[in-house]
C-alpha cells in the first residue's frame, strides 16, 4: 500500500512528442496503454498538433487542456514538443520535463535544432527520452544533465580525447583501466 501511495504521489508523464512543423512524427514516447494502437496514437497527435498549431509557444511553454489530459508544449524552430500528463498532473512538472527535453536537444543539436539534425541524430533523441521519464515517472529534468548523460552513451571509445569533454575522458580512461585490469 505503501508504494501505490508512492506512485501516487510522483506525477506521472502519459507521453512525450517531438513532432515537425507538419505534425509529423520525429519521436515519440508512449507511456500508458490509453492509446492502445498506432492509429489512436497517431490520432491523437495530429489532434493536439491541430489544436495548438496557432498558437505562439516559442518563447515560452503554454498548456492546455485536451480530451481529459494536461499538455505543455513549445515550439523551436522546426520543431514540436509536447508532454503529456493526467486532468490532474501538475503543470510545472510536466513543463519542467518539456524544458529538460527541448534543452537537452538545443545541446546535443549545438543549437541547431531542426527537423533534419533531429532525424540524423535519432538516437541521441531517444536516448534523452530514455534518460528523461522511465515508464512514466520523471527520472531527470535538468538538460544539461540530460545531455551528458546521452553524450557519454553515444561518445565514440576511439575518438580522441582531445574530442571528448573531462567527464567523457574520465569515463572512457576508467572503461580502459577495467578493461586492462579484467585482461
Amino acid at each position: 500500500m505503501a508504494n501505490s501511495a508512492r506512485r501516487d504521489a510522483c506525477p506521472l508523464i502519459k507521453n512525450v512528442l517531438l513532432l515537425d512543423s507538419e505534425g509529423r512524427r520525429v519521436a515519440v514516447k508512449y507511456y500508458t496503454d490509453e492509446w492502445p494502437t498506432n492509429s489512436a496514437k497517431l490520432a491523437f497527435e495530429r489532434s493536439v498538433f491541430i489544436k495548438t498549431l496557432k498558437t505562439n509557444a516559442r518563447a515560452e511553454a503554454e498548456i492546455v487542456m485536451f480530451e481529459n489530459n494536461v499538455v505543455v508544449y513549445k515550439f523551436v524552430q522546426d520543431l514540436h514538443f509536447f508532454v503529456t500528463g493526467g486532468e490532474s498532473e501538475n503543470e510545472l512538472a510536466l513543463a519542467a520535463v518539456l524544458q529538460g527535453f527541448s534543452d537537452a536537444v538545443t545541446l546535443l543539436l549545438r543549437g541547431n535544432v531542426d527537423q533534419k539534425e533531429a532525424l540524423e541524430n535519432l538516437d541521441m533523441m531517444f536516448l534523452c527520452l530514455d534518460e528523461i521519464v522511465d515508464g512514466g515517472m520523471i527520472l531527470e529534468t535538468d538538460g544539461n544533465m540530460i545531455a551528458g548523460k546521452v553524450a557519454t552513451h553515444t561518445m565514440d571509445d576511439g575518438a580522441p580525447l582531445s574530442e571528448q569533454t573531462i567527464t567523457q575522458a574520465l569515463a572512457t580512461a576508467r572503461d580502459h583501466f577495467t578493461r586492462s585490469l579484467l585482461r
